[in-house]
């Protein structure tokens, strides 16, 4: 192998198990080691040799599915398996040492989950890295009405039982033009532990103290309404259910063909969702973790015109140092496609939003910092 042709990603070691393929010029493309995966030419592709196991977030299932079908057709030697089996379990799966890195809807916990994730890596401590923006639609099945629009308030009072059928005076007010019928509400939320339920409580508790008072948690905490398993789970359950109305992620929304409603934001209008109006809302929030962990703090209370306040963040949760040294090379060479502008390219069709540029590039030098 020449290893002077420009195009070569420096520091990269081949052995004789994993071989990396950096592609760097569109007319003259760095080779894989004969026994190593291979990538076309004018692929900017690392591509490795080996199989991955990987567990969690039911939110980015369709990304992971889609990124896992893009790296294996690129990289002939590579093996991707993502379950989407809840944030929850994928953590636990995680830090058991079961997968070699976890989808989350929200960042560890500081405290025991952060440490049996650290303690999994050997003693250092495992990285949030943001991957996906998953916009929550709140989805609803009612006859009749399109275009429904809602305040945190009301949203709050539905979900927590306060307001019980879709003529309420609190629905009215926020749509003074619709003709809303006297139908019960079925609020449906998830029965398993789940970063999107963490999220959804999350803005609600933030927006709407007064309404929400059951606080912020993975688990569902609210009495009444009708629980369903993962993200297909609520979705299946909001197409068969009149009066229904839910929180799921906008993947599975589309997917299904789910109507979707606007929701009013800090800037005092009222935001349909779209991949601009989501990552006006990721754009905005702070980097809370240190170093190469990248935990996001999201304003919820957003006041940037346009943006849809109700989102989050996806993050995979791996070893900063640690993993296996016959899966690393695989794990970021996995890991930088996805964050890739390939990769983030193609979220956008399947009902998510790529990252904002910003996040995007802390991201993808966190991934080549891996060890």
């Amino acid at each position: 192998m020449n290893l002077k042709r420009h195009g070569l990603i420096a520091g990269i070691a081949i052995t004789a198990t994993l071989a990396l393929a950096a592609c760097g010029s569109d007319n003259e493309p760095t080779p894989a080691a004969t026994n190593g995966g291979s990538a076309p030419a004018g692929s900017t592709v690392a591509c490795a040799t080996g199989s991955l196991t990987a567990q969690g977030s039911t939110a980015q299932k369709n990304a992971m599915d889609e990124w896992i079908k893009g790296y294996q057709s690129k990289c002939s030697g590579a093996k991707v398996d993502y379950q989407g089996t809840g944030s929850g379990a994928g953590i636990t799966a995680f830090s058991g040492g079961t997968a070699d890195f976890a989808g989350s809807d929200s960042a560890l916990k500081d405290g025991d989950e952060a440490t049996k994730a650290a303690a999994r890596c050997g003693g250092a401590p495992a990285l949030n890295l943001p991957m996906v923006t998953g916009p929550i639609a709140i989805a609803y099945n009612v006859d009749g009405v399109k275009d429904l629009q809602l305040k945190p308030e009301t949203l709050a009072k539905i979900f927590s039982g306060a307001i019980k059928t879709w003529d309420d005076a609190a629905i009215k007010g926020d749509n003074p033009s619709a003709t809303l019928p006297s139908t019960p509400i079925l609020a449906v939320h998830r029965s398993d532990s789940s970063g999107t339920t963490d999220n959804f409580t999350g803005y609600l508790t933030s927006v709407a103290p007064s309404a929400w008072t059951a606080g912020k948690d993975k688990v569902w905490k609210a009495q009444g309404g009708q629980a369903e398993k993962g993200s297909d789970g609520i979705a299946a359950a909001l197409k068969k259910s009149a009066g229904s109305i839910g929180y799921v992620e906008w993947s599975f929304a589309k997917a299904n063909s789910l109507s979707t409603a606007k929701i009013y934001n800090g800037s005092g209008e009222y935001a349909s969702l779209t991949a601009d109006a989501a990552g006006k809302t990721i754009a905005g929030a702070k980097v809370t973790g240190t170093g190469d962990d990248l935990k996001l703090s999201i304003d919820y209370a957003t006041k940037e015109a346009g943006a849809y306040p109700i989102v989050l963040v996806t993050y995979e949760i791996v070893c900063s140092k640690g993993s296996a040294t016959d899966k690393l090379a695989l794990i970021k060479g996995f890991l930088g496609y996805t964050v890739s502008a390939e990769g983030q390219g193609s979220l956008e069709k399947l009902g998510y939003a790529p990252l904002p540029e910003t996040v995007r590039a802390k991201v993808e030098s966190s991934i080549k910092n891996l060890a």
